[in-house]
């Protein structure tokens, strides 16, 4: 068992302990199967979809070679990051992080969840083209353009969220290190410091809503666009098949960003909300968009789910 460092003490700590539900141990023991049924069910699926579009030649396209398969690796990497150790805790008791991995753990989920947002903007944008303007999607939608997307996403999601590990490191540790949380939320680790944290908070505010927030703003933007364009289509079934294809992404990223906007809020208003609450829809907002998304933009695309079902017949 792990030895608590949550006495006063003028050394600075060199590494924390995680609280996760540690006042409320059955929920541990109900969420610990979920959970780990859910990161496997997103790991498999993600490593099918990569596989699918690896070896299936038709799917050599921009928006799968690509896109499709920056989200399924931004999925595992979130997935790795994340749930692994809250399974560790919750079977093992191994609650404690050392001073580096914490960090990085920080920076990973910030930067990795900031770019699965930008991504999503991409594309919506790509539906956004495909059922609007079909004729020139070919010229739009290319190898070219889906390049600079990714590098966009790449860079300014990196640059962006590097200073909120940063500014949390430098802050000066010393009284306790026990972090009230599954995963290494910046404000959750800042709120230990003796130091002030108003930087901190001001950082983690204006990046998060300027990320996510122009982002969010440009899918609506994009999916209204859409829904007026598919309104205007007289070809039968037309309607209900780009309804199908674009309602479904869009309850995807709705969902995906109602659960952060839903932390957000609870983090805020946490003397009126249970403790446990926003430390759930923290680890759950890892895992769960990780499960779907295969599901939503691979399984639910045609040419993908030829080329799974190919990739299991060669399998049996």
């Amino acid at each position: 068992m792990t030895t608590q460092h949550n006495v006063t003490t003028s050394t600075e700590i060199s590494d924390f302990l995680l609280n996760c539900f540690v006042r409320s141990p059955s929920w541990q023991l109900w969420l610990s199967l979920p959970l780990s049924l859910l990161f496997l069910l997103a790991m498999g699926a993600n490593a099918t979809l990569l596989v699918t579009i690896r070896m299936k030649a038709s799917l050599h396209q921009p928006m799968y070679y690509y896109l499709l398969s920056l989200l399924s690796v931004l999925d595992m990497v979130l997935c790795l990051t994340v749930i692994p150790k809250v399974l560790a805790i919750f079977w093992f008791d191994l609650r404690s992080i050392s001073f580096f991995a914490c960090f990085l753990q920080m920076y990973i989920m910030n930067s990795f969840l900031a770019m699965e947002s930008c991504t999503f903007m991409v594309m919506a944008y790509d539906r956004y083209v495909a059922i609007c303007h079909p004729l020139r999607y070919l010229s739009i939608i290319n190898e070219q353009f889906v390049a600079k997307a990714v590098i966009f996403i790449l860079a300014r999601n990196v640059l962006l969220t590097m200073p909120i590990p940063i500014l949390s490191a430098r802050l000066h540790y010393c009284r306790r290190n026990v972090i009230e949380n599954c995963i290494c939320a910046n404000m959750s680790v800042s709120r230990l410091s003796c130091d002030d944290v108003t930087i901190n908070r001001m950082y983690q505010f204006a990046g998060g809503w300027t990320l996510l927030g122009c982002d969010l703003i440009l899918i609506f933007l994009s999916y209204t666009l859409i829904l007026r364009a598919v309104l205007r289509l007289k070809a039968e079934g037309a309607v209900a098949k780009a309804l199908s294809t674009c309602g479904s992404h869009f309850i995807l990223i709705l969902f995906f960003s109602t659960v952060l906007l839903v932390f957000v809020l609870t983090h805020v208003a946490k003397k009126k909300v249970c403790a446990e609450v926003p430390v759930l829809l923290n680890v759950l907002h890892h895992v769960i968009p990780a499960a779907l998304n295969p599901i939503v933009y691979g399984v639910r695309t045609q040419e993908i789910k030829q080329g799974i079902q190919r990739l299991l017949r060669k399998g049996w």
